[in-house]
């Protein structure tokens, strides 16, 4: 089923009917936005305003036909666009032409650190939604990593507030640069995936402004997204898709937010709420819309005709109303009725260039023992031994609304094989996770069907490892329930599927092993002393082999950074330590309380305050070079007031091979009247460096990198007195140290 985008041309007579004047004001685009919105308006009916205010289909609204505003468009993504379903089922529409280009997951986008490949994302993803028709992508997430556990960290970037606001800010500017709304998502405290409809969390007002909502806010106040998406829990018993705090006062009053707060599907719950707490336009209310035998489903949602009867009987004016359809029909304008739209492009030479270059930087080294990496760097030709499900399984497809129907996706395997032509590449399944062939009606490219025992995968494994030269096991967690996926989280810290006994007997006949972990979370590894090299891989998209393998090899030098800390074990981690994570019910089972204890010793915070090292520490990524930072020294000794304060340090290739690293500016308060991290980023620089080059990096502060939230005086205050500035390139490796004052 395809569906038709109609949009009314106006003739000048009917225009002039209408308005006594040739072209009326919210036609004319040489008008201020404003005054069109206001023409517009003043132009609806009753109907017609409820009408743009909630969905007509699965994904999209109505625009205003009898005024020429064609309808509205929405599409899932962070990670590309979704295929077209049928109008009120998810089934897939069955089109030819809406295969896309999938990009690294933003856990990978995020571990680049590096803002102009955001931007090139948001670009590059914007003119693809552009030649889909789509007016809305439905990303990107920003929600805070607050534990491993969180089956949609994989959608998310990370645990630091700071480096997911400058990564999302140039995200969302590429992406509406091509005149494509974002719709950051999901505001706010979505943080775990397991009873979403039903968690309220509790939470302090400092930890909720210091670390949950910074992403947000900068998403508005800088990037200025053109959508917000509410998201299904609830904060102090409401729900986000219409509370009065997270929406009205923060959102709206606090940031002035002038875009549209949309609901998540099947978000919206309450009539009366929806109405006067903040939400603009409601999706997917009923979800399974006319499949339920509903034939005007979407005129029963809390933002149709039950609205509509309450303003006919005068329970309410039209004035929150209107506050919603100028925010809709703001959206139009910088939308579908924007002439100045460039044109789009699907699956372009350019986006899977896009696509591998963001991956092959998000790449993490985490281990790299006796230099078995890079693999060019040994005699060859190799004897390589590829082993594990991970190697053959595409893992665009699956994990819930961001699954894609990908026009290709290079495997893991297919990229080995294609870069080490001259060597002797062999396979060895080694374990089973999931022989699902399909999802959301999107086939997987290769069979999983699979006979044979676990004791027949691991002795095959076994045996041809005793062979080989290298072994590279493609491990982790993939897209199905309960590992990362959308709607459930992890039910273990552990790897699953046995991975772990099956790399002690890999590693046992072969001590060159390479583990290669897919997956947007941290995983145990209880046998990490005993493998030399260990690479996250991440979700990272259409082109994941040949990104693999180009690190693997050495073709391009892995710069990656960890945008999150790596426990060690589950309860290293604040949320699972305090065993505030998932909550406790109430007694009647509806709502589950989940508090928050460890307020804003979130990551790196939290192992820096109990002294507790991780496995691999926020920040952390190795390189096949090495690189040495100068001394550190800042242009003045005070920050005074509004001033900027710059320090400036010196890095150094100190290696043969040309590479990058990523220099990290944390913030420090020794002494201090209130209780304070150890240290919080607040600043950093990535630099490409050719063997034996030096250049000097410049890291700029404010007053706001002093910042805490005051709850005395519901606002953000900067004391006084002594600060450290550390700089490193690494939570853990910290070098550098400046020590300066603040009045």
């Amino acid at each position: 089923m395809t569906v038709a985008l109609v949009l009314v041309v106006m003739t000048t007579s009917m225009q002039g009917q209408m308005q006594g004047q040739t072209t009326p004001v919210y036609l004319d685009e040489t008008k201020p936005i404003e005054e069109r919105i206001e023409d517009a308006l003043s132009r609806m009916t009753l109907d017609e305003k409820i009408a743009v205010i909630h969905a007509q289909s699965k994904f999209s609204s109505p625009g205003v036909k009898r005024l020429g505003f064609p309808d509205f468009w929405t599409d899932d993504g962070p990670h590309g666009v979704r295929p077209d379903v049928l109008w009120d089922e998810w089934e897939q529409a069955g089109q030819s032409n809406d295969s896309c280009v999938a990009f690294p997951a933003l856990t990978c986008l995020t571990a680049t650190w590096n803002p102009e490949m955001a931007r090139l994302y948001g670009e590059s993803l914007g003119e693809e939604a552009l030649y889909r028709d789509k007016d809305m992508i439905l990303g990107p997430g920003v929600n805070i990593y607050r534990t491993p556990l969180g089956g949609r960290n994989f959608e998310y970037m990370g645990e630091d507030p700071w480096l997911a606001s400058r990564i999302v800010v140039p995200y969302i500017q590429g992406l509406q640069s091509k005149g494509v709304a974002a719709c950051v998502k999901h505001y706010a405290l979505n943080n775990d995936e397991e009873y979403r409809h039903q968690v309220n969390v509790i939470v302090s007002d400092r930890a909720l402004h210091e670390i949950y909502l910074p992403a947000f806010k900068a998403a508005v106040t800088e990037a200025g997204t053109w959508g917000i998406m509410g998201a299904y829990n609830l904060y102090k018993n409401q729900h986000n898709c219409h509370n009065n705090i997270i929406l009205n006062q923060i959102l709206k009053h606090d940031w002035q937010y002038d875009g549209v707060v949309v609901s998540d599907w099947g978000g919206c719950h309450d009539t009366e709420e929806a109405i006067t707490n903040g939400l603009d336009m409601e999706f997917g209310s009923w979800t399974d819309g006319l499949t339920m035998g509903k034939t005007n489903a979407y005129d029963l949602y809390y933002l149709a005709d039950a609205y509509k009867q309450r303003i006919k009987e005068g329970k309410y004016t039209t004035k929150e109303l209107d506050d919603k359809v100028r925010r809709v029909l703001r959206l139009f304008f910088r939308t579908t009725m924007n002439r100045q739209k460039p044109h789009g492009f699907l699956c372009s030479e350019s986006h899977y260039k896009a696509a591998l270059r963001i991956a092959q930087e998000g790449v993490v080294l985490l281990k790299n023992e006796g230099n078995l990496l890079p693999l060019t760097s040994h005699l060859s030709p190799l004897k390589i031994l590829v082993v594990g499900e991970n190697a053959i399984k595409m893992m665009t497809v699956g994990g819930g609304s961001s699954s894609l129907k990908v026009q290709r996706e290079i495997l893991p395997l297919d990229g080995i094989r294609d870069r080490f032509k001259d060597s002797e590449v062999d396979f060895a399944r080694g374990y089973v996770g999931d022989t699902i062939q399909s999802y959301n009606g999107v086939t997987v490219g290769r069979s999983l069907y699979e006979t044979r025992s676990a004791a027949e995968l691991t002795a095959e494994a076994v045996e041809k490892a005793r062979q080989a030269d290298v072994v590279i096991f493609f491990g982790g967690l993939n897209k199905s329930d309960h590992q990362d996926c959308e709607g459930h989280d992890r039910k273990e810290f552990g790897l699953p599927y046995g991975q772990d006994q099956l790399i002690e007997a890999l590693v046992k006949v072969n001590p060159h092993l390479v583990y290669v972990n897919i997956s947007g979370n941290a995983v145990a590894m209880p046998w990490l002393a005993k493998v030399p090299a260990v690479v996250q891989g991440w979700f990272i998209g259409s082109e994941s082999g040949e990104a693999l393998a180009s690190v693997l090899s050495g073709d391009v030098n892995p710069s990656g950074k960890l945008p999150f800390t790596w426990h060690q074990q589950l309860n290293d981690c604040g949320a699972h330590a305090l065993n505030t994570y998932p909550g406790t019910w109430r007694e009647d089972h509806r709502i589950i309380d989940e508090e928050y204890k460890e307020g804003i010793y979130v990551g790196y915070r939290w192992t820096d305050k109990q002294k507790i090292k991780p496995l691999f520490a926020f920040g952390h990524g190795l390189s096949y070079t090495t690189f040495k930072l100068g001394k550190a020294v800042a242009d003045k000794k005070e920050l005074v007031g509004d001033d900027k304060m710059t320090f400036m340090v010196s890095v150094t290739n100190t290696g043969s091979k040309a590479g990058a690293e990523t220099v990290q500016l944390y913030i420090s308060k020794p002494t201090s009247k209130t209780d304070r991290p150890i240290k919080e980023l607040k600043a950093f620089q990535k630099v490409f460096l050719e063997p034996g080059e030096c250049r000097d990096v410049t890291l700029t502060i404010d007053r706001e990198a002093l910042c805490y939230y005051d709850e005395a005086i519901s606002g953000w205050t900067a004391e006084p007195g002594t600060y450290e500035a550390l700089i490193g390139t690494a939570s853990d490796q910290i070098s550098q140290k400046v020590i300066f004052t603040h009045k």
